[in-house]
């Protein structure tokens, strides 16, 4: 072979390679794809939401009567017994301080009690003089009606001014009595508080008992001042009787029937069991952390757990709430391996290094896992997070 044909061999054979580099490059690379495998499984759905522990029944002692109140010695969490536990007592209130002008009304209407006390004196002494003066008229006439010296009209009419006088004796002496009392309150208007204590004999104070079994949740008022009636003292209850509220967002509280199964937890303890008793039939607009207004419904739930297993729990402890809304050993893959395809749900399906398009059918689902109702079978592998690079016969490989 010439020198011309070993060239033109050699540049086919470079030519044949080049060709050959080309190929196996624009040759599809199979996608690396990570793979879960469709089983049955236990599965569980549920409304989960942060709630709180409450006392059932909590007991707002208020003050009965207005006055002073001693200072309160209880603590939150000391044990009451009902009708027996004294936890406050209230005394009565002291007058207030006079001012100049008060304190010149009150010496003037003193010296008007005393003249006015006086006058019904005089008077008094009056009717008594008229009294003895009408007694022995009486008397006299007495004694010349018995020696037939006197008509009988005469008679009747010394009678007759004898009880008048008396009555008018009587009537002097009682006001004489009212004007005495008035006298003396106002000289107890001029009274200091310090002088009304020292002639106060005892105390009349209003003791304040425990309504009910429990503990003191929180006192409200300890320190000794002038409270009003009704003002609050402390709050009452018994934190063996506990239950759990949530507040769920209104297209969550529809989901929630009565009688639902619990679990609560995030509480520093085990997982405790619970079931819902009420749904609150009155949502709340609140507003959440970013600014948004939601409507919110208020759901009770009570412990079914003995209390030995939350006896740590107290009011108002922060507790993670999941209401189950489905529980059961069901065929399920992971939640990400689903997709979109138009109206339906679809998966990809791993069949011998292909990925295939399969449209299944879902049922309950949670944030890991979604039921398969139809359209796989146990044990089948499927892709999870198929990405745009996945399309039905794309080839694949598991990383």
């Amino acid at each position: 072979m010439d020198v011309k044909g070993r060239r033109g061999l050699l540049w086919g054979t470079l030519l044949a390679l080049l060709a050959v580099g080309i190929g196996v490059a624009l040759r599809p690379q199979p996608v690396p794809v990570d793979l879960a495998i469709a089983e049955v499984a236990p599965l569980r759905v549920t409304v989960d939401e942060e709630g709180m522990t409450r006392v059932r029944e909590v007991f707002t002692l208020d003050a009965p009567v207005a006055g002073r109140l001693r200072r309160i010695d209880v603590d939150a969490g000391d044990p009451v017994e009902a009708d027996r536990t004294v936890l406050a007592t209230i005394d009565t209130a002291p007058p207030a301080l006079l001012d100049a002008r008060r304190l010149a009304e009150q010496r003037a209407a003193l010296e008007a009690a005393r003249s006015t006390r006086d006058l019904a004196a005089a008077e008094r002494e009056r009717a008594a003089a008229d009294l003895a003066f009408a007694r022995r008229e009486l008397d006299r006439a007495r004694r010349l009606a018995e020696e037939q010296s006197l008509a009988r009209r005469a008679l009747e009419d010394a009678e007759r001014a004898f009880r008048v006088a008396s009555a008018e004796l009587t009537r002097s002496e009682a006001a004489l009595a009212v004007r005495e009392h008035e006298l003396e309150r106002a000289a107890v208007q001029l009274l200091s508080p310090l002088e009304l204590e020292a002639r106060q004999a005892s105390c009349e104070c209003v003791t304040v008992t425990s309504p009910t079994h429990g503990v003191v949740l929180r006192v409200l008022r300890r320190s000794a001042g002038i409270v009003g009636a009704g003002t609050p003292l402390m709050e009452i209850g018994d934190p063996a009787d506990l239950e759990v509220v949530v507040d769920l967002l209104s297209e969550d509280a529809v989901r929630v029937s009565p009688g639902q199964a619990a679990i609560l937890g995030g509480w520093g303890g085990p997982e405790l069991a619970a079931r819902v008793r009420r749904i609150e039939p009155l949502g709340v607009t609140r507003v959440s952390a970013l600014g948004i207004e939601e409507q919110r419904v208020d759901v009770v739930l009570d412990l079914s757990d003995p209390p030995a297993r939350w006896e740590r729990l107290g009011h108002d402890y922060r507790v993670d709430v999941g209401i189950v809304l489905f529980e059961g050993e069901v065929l399920q893959v992971p939640l990400g391996a689903l997709f979109r395809d138009g109206d339906d749900w679809a998966v990809f399906v791993a069949d011998d290094g292909e990925a295939r398009r399969q449209t299944v059918t879902i049922g309950a689902r949670n944030d890991l896992a979604v039921q398969i109702r139809d359209g796989l079978e146990a044990g089948q592998r499927v892709i999870r997070y198929p990405g745009e690079r996945v399309s039905d016969g794309s080839a694949i490989v598991e990383r």
